[in-house]
């Protein structure tokens, strides 16, 4: 009678089959072409139910056999429906002793093949606690025996499925004394049992399809280690001013990667889909040299594309220019006018704040490096341009020691990045290939003076001390907090700012004295960008080991950060005696021409604190750079009001002391009392597809919870700079404070959001 299910009593039956059958009807059941997807869902899901007959014997051998068979001729769909639509079931039965071996057996099948997407795990999350407790109360041999099974298995998903510490942390809490396994043997367990040898091979499509997450944010379907653009991506879109200028921008009859990136930010604002998946961004973006479906470095993904972003608008910039002379001129004139535009954007730093492109005007800012000759105390100064600064992590003796960095090994060159991405603004009169002409983006330029070492003992003359004292207090405020060592981003951009004694193999060539000399080389912000991008420089090469291992260490990031700038007061525009520089205008409102001094003469600065916001968090979860997971942190942050916070409810949280301290003296009072009120869903957890609330809190405390999960990439907003943006834009009404989208762009949308709700 098909209207009856039929009784779990026939798990009796299974018994008297024999089992060395199972190979053989397994293989003739999962090749026969008769039977059909659904009859073969209907009766593996009916096998499962049998799970729950205390009587039965070998039921969980046969239905892990036919799981395996399935997987053997690839019908992952069938897998994937029964998996999602019985594991619940399966993790219930643990419940009863009776029937818990052959329902934890199933289990941890179901579980360590499923490995292409964390939903199956995910239905279960919600119910391990309970079942620990029960288990630990329960004080039976057989129950501590399971407990440390299951123990071992949840461990094997939260590894593979890190980064969602809010759903992990209550699981971490009840199983915190039991055996964990090592790294090594979580790692072998997956391997043994995925469906297919790569997992990632399971196309992204076969994940349920739903509506948006309560948090009104889009995800973004990874589609086979494409984290790393993902976590970059949302924090870029979650970069208000940036979000809204790129939204803002007229780019019809355009295919540049603006336009898709444009087309990109406003599918994530305003689709109706749960995940969108980024197939045509991804691959226009990609470094060519990126190997597709492996595990990239986010931050230099993220260099690459701002330098893409860059480049081209300087190019259609001066072609467009190139185009309005065309009336006037004949043709071989005209080429060579663009040309001669070209070269002119090439040499030229001084472009007036509408010359300057979107990347410059976000993320640009500008570092003065200074070498004094230590035998005839000569100078020798160059300005440069940076889109993000690479912080090295000091050596612990630095900060007790506190000298200026020596830097005598030469080999520690290769092993860290440049510390600057230099934009192709170089110095007129000394023309730099900027790094993208010269192999295609790969790398920036090595320039003089522009790595820095941590490797070796820092020299203790010479010491500064006003910064050594500044080191020290930061280092106390955050080890009273945090507990010992704990390192803030302070500390690093202390570091990175600190003079640096070059000397041994990095000894410094002094024209003056026609000669190697030992130097002191420092560095100062002269110019400082809307949004400050940090790269905490995390991995190093192991030249033993021949890998990039990475540094776990935790470090503390404040939620107001201070930059110091050192703004030369003098407009006269002098020629310095090292290097040659152009006159730049900046566009933060001081309006003076930077010159840098000839060298040896007396400069006027006036340090000044900048305070910046933090706005987003790019966390590593992993043990080196080739493998691993990113996921990203962010929150609504613009430029305008007293916070500079959009704020989106009208509850309020107060933050716990702690974290106001975190946050070290703030310049001006108004900012600490604002963020002293942080608003309860301010902050999202972009994981992929995933998109959940979070908050401060669980930020700071990531590394401490889950020690290979550490923040790599941070994204700082500078406070109250309305960034020239004119809300009251004359093109119609700005939806969420957004401008309001191309009509090309909104019908593409307004169509995808019919056809997904269909």
């Amino acid at each position: 009678d098909t209207s009856f299910e039929p009784s779990v009593a026939l798990a009796s039956l299974v018994q008297h089959i024999p089992l060395q059958m199972i190979t053989v009807l397994i293989r003739s059941l999962t090749t026969d072409p008769n039977v059909k997807d659904a009859s073969m869902t209907q009766a593996l899901c009916r096998m499962i139910d049998w799970l729950s007959w205390p009587l039965a014997q070998h039921v969980e051998t046969w239905v892990i056999a036919l799981l395996k068979g399935l997987a053997a001729v690839q019908k992952f769909t069938i897998l994937i429906d029964v998996t999602l639509l019985k594991i619940e079931l399966v993790f219930n039965r643990l419940w009863f002793p009776l029937v818990r071996p052959g329902a934890l057996a199933v289990l941890s099948h179901m579980l360590l093949s499923f490995q292409h997407s964390p939903e199956a795990f995910h239905l279960i999350v919600p119910h391990v606690v309970s079942l620990v407790h029960s288990f630990k109360r329960d004080g039976l041999p057989s129950s501590t025996a399971f407990l440390m099974q299951l123990t071992e298995l949840i461990h094997c998903m939260m590894y593979h499925y890190s980064g969602f510490p809010e759903l992990y942390e209550p699981i971490l809490e009840a199983v915190k004394d039991m055996p964990k396994p090592t790294e090594e043997k979580i790692k072998l367990i997956l391997s043994q049992s995925a469906w297919t040898s790569q997992s990632s091979s399971l196309p992204s499509c076969l994940s349920r399809l739903s509506g948006k997450s309560e948090t009104g944010k889009t995800g973004l379907i990874n589609l086979g280690n494409t984290c790393y653009m993902n976590s970059v991506i949302q924090a870029l879109f979650m970069a208000t001013d940036f979000r809204r200028h790129v939204l803002s921008l007229n780019l019809n009859g355009c295919n540049s990667l603006m336009r898709k990136l444009q087309h990109l930010f406003a599918f994530l604002a305003h689709t109706q889909r749960e995940a969108y998946a980024p197939r045509i961004f991804f691959e226009a973006s990609r470094p060519p040299w990126f190997t597709p479906r492996s595990q990239q470095d986010c931050s230099e993904y993220l260099r690459f594309l701002l330098d893409r972003l860059h480049e081209e608008e300087r190019t259609l910039k001066a072609l467009s220019s190139a185009k309005t002379s065309e009336s006037i001129m004949n043709e071989e004139s005209q080429t060579q006018e663009a040309v001669h535009k070209a070269q002119v954007f090439a040499e030229a730093p001084c472009m007036g704040s509408e010359e300057r492109t979107l990347i410059e005007k976000m993320f640009g800012g500008k570092l003065k490096t200074t070498i004094c000759c230590l035998n005839c105390k000569s100078m020798s100064q160059k300005e440069e341009a940076f889109t993000d600064l690479s912080l090295a992590f000091c050596p612990p003796t630095s900060l007790e020691n506190a000298g200026p960095k020596c830097m005598e090994c030469s080999e520690v060159k290769d092993d860290y990045m440049v510390q600057t991405n230099t934009l192709a603004t170089s110095p007129a009169g000394e023309t730099l290939l900027n790094n993208f002409e010269v192999n295609g983006g790969c790398d920036t330029i090595m320039n003089e003076g522009t790595i820095k070492d941590f490797s070796t003992e820092p020299n203790s003359e010479n010491t500064t001390n006003s910064e050594l004292n500044k080191v020290q207090d930061n280092r106390d405020v955050s080890q009273s907090l945090v507990g010992k060592n704990t390192l803030s981003v302070t500390d690093l951009l202390n570091y990175f700012l600190a003079p640096e004694i070059l000397s041994g193999d990095n000894k410094y060539y002094c024209e003056k004295c026609a000669s190697l000399q030992n130097a002191e080389k420092t560095m100062q912000i002269v110019e400082e960008p809307e949004y400050l991008i940090l790269t905490l420089l995390r991995f190093s090469y192991d030249p033993k080991c021949h890998i990039r291992r990475k540094i776990l260490d935790n470090v503390s990031l404040p939620l107001v950060l201070e930059l110091p700038v050192k703004r030369a007061t003098s407009p006269l525009a002098v020629v310095s005696g090292g290097w040659s520089v152009g006159v730049e205008i900046s566009d933060i409102g001081e309006n003076l021409a930077k010159k840098l001094k000839p060298s040896g003469a007396d400069e006027v600065t006036c340090p000044q604190l900048v305070p910046y916001v933090l706005s987003s968090v790019v966390v590593h979860s992993g043990v080196s750079s080739e493998s691993g997971h990113y996921y990203s942190y962010a929150r609504n942050v613009t430029g305008s009001g007293p916070s500079g916070l959009c704020h989106q409810s009208t509850a309020l949280s107060l933050v716990s002391p702690q974290d106001k301290l975190l946050t070290e003296e703030s310049p001006c009072t108004v900012v600490e009392n604002e963020l002293d009120t942080e608003m309860p869903r301010e902050w999202f957890l972009f994981n992929d597809s995933r998109v959940t609330f979070t908050s401060f809190q669980s930020v700071q405390k990531i590394t401490s919870r889950f020690p290979k999960d550490t923040a790599y990439v941070l994204f700082y907003k500078k406070q109250n700079s309305a960034c020239g943006f004119n809300t009251n834009s004359a093109n119609g009404l700005w939806v969420n404070g957004d401008p309001p989208l191309q009509k090309d762009l909104m019908d593409a949308i307004t169509k995808d959001n019919k056809l997904y709700l269909q």
